[in-house]
């Protein structure tokens, strides 16, 4: 402040010749204290005033101040009503931006707003979501904190633990965080604290050997010198946090080298720093005051400051400097802005100016808004409406180098000017973390959820902390850490991992599979057998036997098991509106088609032996175009009901999602189920009367008995159908159509077989019982 202030009375263009002065009062980081030294410079006294005393123009025009932001709280509420402008260089607390409550307060340093807005983000850049905060209990780390937990608790990261001290705190209290600190699941720690509260904590820190902490620090305290070179070596090495932005004040080395007692015998802060730096106690009699013990050796004032390497001499280490630097030279161009007022043309009510011998203190003020004005580092000041300069933070690392010395780095830099995502620059691979690694320590509470599962709290537990548990069927998670499962559309089902819906699987019986292979060749084994039994009968149609079994419906029988055959085929391969129509019509028509041509035959058995009775003609009365018009009969009203069928509800292809989920089943809805159930029941019907009276006819007197051969055939088919009911309904997706096919083709093979097996046998094999005379008889063979 003294460099600066001497620099600018040295100045031609800044404040012409006008010679600043300056008083100096230590607040010693007491509230109390700074108080006091505030309204000793307001009233222009050193003892203690009364609030009589505070009347008249102030002593001072402004002050520069405090050291920490308790300190300028203190000061701020007790001189703002005065409104003397208050300057501050290390006073970062947000709350000081309220304009309402502090309208009189500057400051130099960024508010700590950004800062924890960076410090969150710094957070979350790593992917830390479970940390832990250690804060000192003072304005400072209080709103400090408050505004740093705001600003993570929107990004989602969760803390461990939460604690604060004071210095004036017991060290039991002190060790009791050291062990939350100890036996915390995370290992990340960031601390919002000054830094006289720091070294208390890591002294600590080393007595209980607390290693392999994760340090991020504020500003306060992450670039002073808190332990020896060893212990911050052990302890230290990794801490990464924000420093006040450093810049070179020209000229400011080589005039801090020049202090020396002799220069200024009646300054105390210099007796203080020369014995404290050099360990030695200035004599006495020479004109130097001190405190010190004697036995600590006298100095000799011949001591050089040019060997003294500490925070003093290495202005790299702390940027508060520069801030000070700043702090005056806005207090200089605001005096300059208002000297150079002219009469007329002033801010103030019809244009005048303020006077520096009559000025209120809020005049000033308006000066202070208003400074804008380029540094010797090039750096542009200004304020904010909050009072508050543009926030700018150098990132610091603490590393060790070659020597095995700790040494901090500069790591990148923040500027909250700059757009969106671009405020924070940060060399990654440049930065070593906790025990000299490379790699960046993980706090989690839990892993990440992988595509396929999702999150679920853990009861009572913070947000971060969390099971994954995989999708219910049907639903995926696409996304890490989701927090939902997506319910995939209805034709789409979760591939394996369950992070994609991928489209079902449709299942049918089609011709290429072997299930659909060997249903066909049934069926072509049975069309081939009823073209051939139709070949022999045909060849043989004038021999007694085929004579006997009345040979027209025998060969619309056997027309119509070739339907039969040739229907099973329409329920193989993709349904379709046609074909779903056509195998329900086909199946109807032709099994009705054949069931009246067999009761047909049941019938002409039981009248042919009825016939034989005294005054019977019912022969007569059932001659060929009555059998024709029997069967075609029965067959009509089945086609009625299938036209029916067809013109209100007819069948039609549907995907079936129900049976299972991952599969789509492509089947035909029977559209009315009363059409179905009066198509289905008009068969077993015609069956059962079928085989009733052929079980009748069954013991009937003949070598050859047709009846015999009807009942069987009509037993296996009556047995395959009612076998077929809860086959059906148990079968899945398309082995329910193989199933409903193989009854088709089972109940075909029946009839065919059970009927005309026996007449190929005695055709073929039996020629010799082929005769009038064996078919008629009815004595056994």
């Amino acid at each position: 402040m003294i460099f600066a202030i001497e620099e600018i009375n040295r100045s031609r263009t800044l404040l012409p010749n006008i010679t600043i002065g300056y008083k100096i009062l230590d607040d010693c980081a007491s509230t109390t204290t700074a108080t006091q030294a505030a309204l000793t410079l307001a009233n222009g006294r050193e003892e203690l005033i009364s609030a009589n005393d505070c009347k008249g123009l102030p002593n001072v025009l402004a002050i520069i101040g405090g050291g920490g932001s308790s300190q300028s709280i203190a000061i701020a509420r007790t001189i703002g009503p005065f409104g003397m402008p208050l300057i501050s260089y290390f006073s970062t607390c947000a709350c000081l931006s309220n304009r309402q409550e502090y309208p009189a307060f500057y400051r130099t340093i960024p508010s700590d707003y950004y800062q924890s807005k960076l410090l969150a983000q710094l957070v979350k850049r790593f992917g830390w979501t479970w940390i832990g905060t250690v804060r000192s209990n003072n304005d400072y780390g209080n709103f400090g904190m408050e505004a740093f937990l705001e600003d993570i608790e929107e990004l989602g990261i969760c803390l461990a633990f939460s604690v604060s001290f004071s210095r004036t705190d017991p060290r039991e209290k002190v060790a009791e965080i050291v062990q939350v600190i100890k036996k915390s699941t995370t290992k990340v720690v960031v601390v919002f604290s000054a830094k006289r509260e720091m070294r208390i904590l890591l002294r600590e820190i080393v007595r209980q050997n607390v290693s392999g902490i994760q340090w991020i620090g504020s500003e306060a305290w992450v670039t002073a010198e808190l332990l020896t070179a060893e212990e911050s070596t052990n302890f230290l090495t990794g801490t990464i946090g924000p420093a006040i932005h450093l810049a070179e004040v020209i000229g400011l080395r080589e005039f801090l080298l020049q202090v020396h007692p002799s220069a200024a015998p009646d300054n105390s802060f210099v007796t203080e720093f020369w014995e404290t730096t050099f360990k030695c106690t200035l004599q006495s009699d020479s004109g130097f005051e001190s405190d010190a013990a004697p036995e600590i050796p006298q100095c000799t004032g011949h001591e050089s400051l040019h060997g003294v390497n500490n925070a003093y001499s290495d202005l790299s280490m702390d940027g508060s400097s520069y801030n000070v630097y700043k702090a005056v030279y806005v207090f200089a161009h605001a005096v300059h802005d208002l000297l150079a007022c002219k009469d007329g043309k002033g801010p103030f009510t019809n244009g005048t100016c303020a006077h520096i011998s009559t000025y209120e203190p809020w005049q000033l003020l308006h000066y202070m808004q208003a400074v804008n004005f380029t540094t010797t580092s090039g750096e542009t000041v200004y304020f904010e409406s909050s009072g508050d300069p543009v926030a700018i933070y150098d990132l610091m690392n603490w590393q060790v180098n070659t020597n095995g010395f700790p040494e901090i780095v500069n790591v990148g830099y923040y500027d909250a000017s700059a757009s969106s995502g671009q405020a924070i620059v940060l060399n990654e691979k440049a930065i070593v973390w906790n025990g000299g690694k490379n790699k960046v320590p993980r706090a989690i509470c839990s892993e990440s959820c992988l595509p396929g599962t999702r999150k679920v709290s853990r009861k009572g537990q913070p947000v971060c902390c969390f099971d994954c548990i995989g999708c219910p069927a049907g639903e995926i998670s696409n996304t890490t850490d989701a927090l939902d499962c997506i319910t995939c559309p209805l034709e789409y089902w979760p591939n394996p991992n369950k992070d994609k819906c991928s489209p079902k699987e449709i299942e049918f019986l089609s011709f290429e599979e072997t299930l659909g292979i060997v249903l066909v060749a049934l069926a072509l084994c049975g069309i081939c057998a009823t073209i051939a039994t139709a070949g022999v009968f045909l060849q043989y149609k004038e021999t007694p036997i085929v004579k006997a079994n009345n040979s027209e419906l025998s060969f619309l029988l056997l027309f119509a098991l070739t339907l039969c055959f040739l229907c099973s085929l329409t329920f193989i391969g993709q349904p379709s509106f046609w074909s779903c129509m056509l195998q329900r019509v086909s199946f109807g028509i032709t099994f009705v088609l054949c069931i009246s041509c067999v009761l047909t035959k049941t019938i002409l058995v039981l009248m042919a032996f009825t016939a034989t009775l005294p005054n019977n003609n019912l022969m007569r009365r059932f001659g060929p175009t009555q059998q024709r018009f029997g069967v075609f009969g029965l067959t009509f009203i089945q086609g009625f009901i299938c036209t029916i069928w067809l013109s209100i509800a007819p069948p039609f292809p549907m995907k079936n999602t129900s049976y299972y989920r991952e599969i789509i089943i492509l089947e035909c809805h029977v559209g009315s189920t009363t059409a179905f159930y009066c198509v289905s029941g008009y068969i077993a019907l015609l069956s059962c009367v079928c085989f009733v009276l052929a079980f009748r006819a069954r013991k009937l007197p003949d070598n050859f008995n047709e009846a015999q051969c009807i009942t069987f055939s009509m037993l296996i088919f009556c047995v395959v159908w009612i076998a077929f009911i809860p086959a059906y309904v148990s079968s899945p997706g398309k082995y329910t159509v193989a199933v409903e096919v193989f009854a088709i083709l089972a109940s075909s093979f029946a009839l065919l077989l059970c009927i005309f097996i026996p007449k190929c046998t005695i055709i073929l094999l039996k020629p010799e019982t082929n005769t009038r005379k064996h078919v008629m008889s009815k004595l056994p063979s």
